[in-house]
């Protein structure tokens, strides 16, 4: 399908009017199943207007997860959809990113060790330890937000009077 380019250029994916996407590196329209296996392949590529050059590539991606949970891959809960939706208008949405990334990466650091636990033989339950990644994450987000959200790291609230 799609070769990795040289270097660490992503593919181009030019988008038509039409809709239609081409890859320049292949030279042959794609549809966004190929850049979903793209993506899962770990290949790297940019969305961009063959007319303007805008960059398309979150609007396309967003779509390409749209089209995943319109088929019944149902990987993001309501809640989770609700939030995010909510944040847009927050004082917070600008760390908001951040805080998915920076926890997306921990998720995959741990990704393995879930894997071999969810395969394990044993009764142990696997919700332990996912459990604990959870704090991890929770861990994470609160020193975050303390060093956002103190503005004078020296100052200590309970000696003011």
């Amino acid at each position: 399908m799609a070769k990795k380019p040289a270097g660490n250029e992503p593919v181009v994916i030019k988008k038509y009017a039409n809709r239609r996407l081409y890859n320049t590196q292949t030279s042959t329209y794609v549809t966004l199943d190929d850049l979903c296996e793209m993506v899962k392949e770990g290949t790297e590529f940019l969305v961009c207007d063959a007319k303007s050059g805008e960059d398309l590539t979150k609007q396309v991606l967003t779509q390409i997860i749209f089209e995943q949970e319109n088929h019944g891959e149902n990987l993001l809960p309501i809640s989770f959809l609700r939030n995010i939706i909510g944040f847009y208008d927050d004082g917070i949405k600008d760390f908001i990113p951040h805080y998915l990334e920076s926890s997306m990466q921990t998720f995959m650091k741990n990704q393995e060790k879930m894997r071999d636990m969810m395969g394990m033989k044993t009764v142990a339950s696997p919700f332990g330890q996912l459990e604990e990644f959870n704090k991890q994450n929770i861990e994470f987000f609160s020193r975050a937000m303390e060093t956002i959200f103190t503005p004078f790291a020296g100052d200590d609230p309970k000696k003011k009077k």
